[in-house]
């Protein structure tokens, strides 16, 4: 019997209904489920924050930018991977680091395949410090 890969669900918070689209399809072509936000605020409410497995998030939100996103989901939620997106040409070359899941970049337009590796590699380092 084939073994499945892992099952993740990843919240996407991007203002753009293309790029969300876009990840979700990408996402759910993975095997992964994909919660879809239009701002950062939708998320914060929303109440799923427990319920998710990795956050993506574009940098460039009206009200609450990602990174701002980034500190509050992490300290509601320790160790949760996060992956930052911009459209922007110049990005940090050395993205924040927000607890102990750190943080990833990617620069628009980006590769699916790297950004589904780095969902799977983020989730795999969850599991490699969860254990004791």
């Amino acid at each position: 019997m084939a073994e499945h890969p892992p099952h993740y669900i990843v919240a996407v918070v991007d203002d753009d209904g293309r790029i969300l689209e876009s990840l979700e399809a990408l996402l759910e072509s993975a095997g992964h489920t994909a919660w879809l936000f239009a701002s950062a605020a939708a998320l914060l409410e929303s109440g799923s924050l427990p319920e998710i497995d990795c956050l993506i998030s574009d940098v460039d939100l009206p009200t609450i930018d990602g990174f701002e996103l980034s500190r509050r989901v992490c300290a509601a939620r320790p160790g949760l991977p996060i992956i930052l997106i911009t459209g922007h040409a110049v990005a940090p070359d050395r993205p924040p680091a927000f607890g102990a899941g750190g943080c990833r970049f990617f620069r628009k337009p980006f590769d699916g395949e790297d950004l589904l590796m780095a969902v799977n590699d983020a989730m795999q380092n969850r599991s490699e410090r969860a254990i004791p």
